[in-house]
């Protein structure tokens, strides 16, 4: 808790806005826009970090690359890769995917070469669960100790374990991060997260909690009504590095 903040973005969909911004759910930043928001960083000298580096510095001390920010993706969308990865290729940034594995194939999601090209090019891959509406609720609401018992290991398996595993085959390394459905955490789920060996946990929008820094990493997402400009605003107000 003592070490300053790593600025952590998150993005969803990179594509034309299918509504007006403000009946946006704010998942959803132009390609455009993600262009600008890649050459804005690229030009203000920062350097993106994985979280292999993130958690050696939260835990060790070990340092990290001046102005460092992590560039991260939820749920395996292919334009994650055919926009985001062309756009970080040309400053030699590198991000996170948090990959949701139930998509994994399908139309308008990520193929398993698509994903292992990532890991192979330097990119983290990560678990996202397999499908959010089957364990949102238990990691995630206000009765979670009730709900818990609700949920047998084979599902904690399903959801954190055979997960990791189906991602670990297709990369061929193995995966200790995690980031919640929904971006929405509770303490509850915590021991689940450890006792199978996840050494961070990434959320969004609410502070880290002081008892379970590891597992509570606060991410921002990128909303579509920012411009390059008012995102690194809103990463300083965030995150307090300049």
């Amino acid at each position: 808790m003592a070490r300053p903040q790593v600025p952590i973005l998150c993005y969803h969909h990179i594509r034309e806005l299918k509504m007006p911004a403000k009946a946006s759910s704010g998942y959803e930043v132009t390609p455009a826009e993600f262009a600008a928001q890649m050459k804005i960083l690229s030009d203000s000298g920062y350097h993106t970090v994985l979280p292999e580096q993130l958690y050696n510095y939260l835990v060790y001390g070990d340092p990290l690359p001046s102005k460092p920010v992590m560039l991260t993706y939820d749920d395996t969308d292919e334009e994650q890769y055919s926009i985001g990865k062309t756009e970080m290729d040309k400053y030699g940034f590198k991000g996170v995917y948090f990959i949701m594995t139930i998509s994994i194939g399908r139309p308008h999601y990520m193929s398993k070469e698509q994903i292992k090209q990532l890991s192979d090019e330097g990119h983290a891959i990560a678990s996202h669960t397999w499908r959010h509406d089957r364990v949102d609720k238990y990691l995630t609401t206000p009765h979670m100790d009730r709900d818990l018992k609700k949920m047998v290991d084979n599902d904690w398996d399903l959801q954190l374990v055979d997960t990791r595993k189906k991602l670990e085959d297709i990369i061929g390394k193995e995966i200790h991060y995690f980031a919640y459905p929904f971006g929405i955490w509770s303490k509850a789920g915590i021991p689940e997260l450890k006792k199978r060996g996840f050494k961070l946990a990434f959320q969004l929008s609410t502070k880290r909690d002081a008892e379970e820094p590891l597992y509570t990493v606060r991410r921002m997402i990128v909303s579509p009504t920012w411009s390059a400009e008012g995102l690194l605003r809103t990463m300083h107000s965030t995150f307090g590095r300049e």
